[in-house]
């Protein structure tokens, strides 16, 4: 299973196996995901990783 890397609405950033809607480019990349650092449900969107 694929893991995405996002960052909540409030900067924490974290992993989630499921990214709701990962294809729908035309409705936006945010997503309402539940953040294990504030247990609220919070807008994500996917982090770009850098290549090092």
């Amino acid at each position: 299973m694929e893991r995405t890397v996002v960052r909540c609405a409030d900067g924490h950033v974290f992993s989630t196996a499921t990214f709701p809607m990962q294809q729908a480019g035309r409705l936006g990349p945010g997503r309402l995901v539940r953040c294990p650092r504030c247990a609220r449900l919070r807008s994500a969107v996917p982090v770009a990783l850098q290549k090092r």
